[in-house]
């Protein structure tokens, strides 16, 4: 019989009832009804167009034939067994792979990653960076990534964002509102005639502003910190930017505790 046409459940019925020899004593164990049970194994006995079990007064008895597989086909279910053993261990490690653009990185989410490890010591980060743009899961084993942008469009990629986004101007303290640009990859249009400074991403953009090298445009959330410590002030109110950021799984990585754990910190 082919892989794909094992009736494996009908087989974990056989095996309950076959251990324990009766009917009753195996639905108890599934969870399910001693007709279940014998429906179940009429089927497979038909399926496999051999008797597998002697019904006898008060109890049940194997043919020669189950009594032989019976050891096998436990076998195999001890194999199962472990092969989900490692499976659960994979994916409930204490390893999270994220990968993030370099400016997030480094202006917001390094620091979070700190607070949460502090309150999870045995977890360990694995983190890539990349340009802004969304990750290919498909070549890259990761449980999470960010972008910048909009909602990810791949196939089975899911993603929740961190909340609208803002553009701002910021400057070193003191600066004048008529001090040079400074351009970066996030702010291509920038409202400045002309830039005195690029550089390869915004994080790089607000170090450059609170050096006294300009003024830039950048998402409030990657300025917040930097704020905050006086680095840099804020030119003008912002205004609504074009993307937002993203943080972005398959699907399956979102049934992850460890991944779910962690989204329930950064954003909710």
């Amino acid at each position: 019989m082919k892989r794909t046409h094992l009736p494996l459940n009908a087989l974990r019925v056989f095996e309950a009832a076959a251990r324990h020899l009766s009917f009753t004593r195996a639905a108890d164990e599934l969870a399910v009804t001693p007709a279940a049970v014998g429906q179940q194994i009429r089927a497979l006995e038909e399926s496999l167009g051999v008797v597998l079990f002697r019904r006898l007064t008060r109890t049940l008895e194997l043919t020669p034939e189950a009594e032989q597989a019976l050891p096998a086909l436990q076998t195999g279910f001890r194999a199962f067994e472990d092969s989900v053993r490692l499976m659960q261990a994979g994916q409930s490690s204490r390893v999270l792979s994220i990968a993030a653009p370099r400016a997030l990185m480094a202006k917001w989410l390094a620091g979070r990653l700190a607070e949460y490890g502090r309150a999870n010591p045995d977890l360990r980060f694995a983190i890539s960076t990349h340009d802004d743009g969304e990750v290919d899961f498909t070549q890259a084993n990761l449980d999470l990534a960010f972008h910048f942008g909009g909602e990810p469009t791949a196939e089975a990629i899911h993603g929740r964002t961190l909340g609208d986004e803002r553009l701002l101007m910021v400057a070193a303290p003191g600066a004048s509102a008529d001090a040079p640009c400074i351009a970066h990859p996030l702010d291509p249009e920038t409202i400045c005639v002309e830039s005195s400074l690029t550089v390869a991403d915004a994080g790089l953009a607000i170090d450059a502003a609170a050096a006294g090298l300009g003024k830039t445009r950048v998402p409030a959330l990657l300025a917040a910190a930097d704020l905050a410590a006086g680095r840099i002030v804020a030119l003008d109110g912002g205004e609504p930017a074009a993307g937002a950021w993203w943080l972005t799984a398959p699907t399956p990585q979102w049934r992850q505790a460890k991944v779910r754990a962690l989204i329930a910190f950064l954003i909710d």
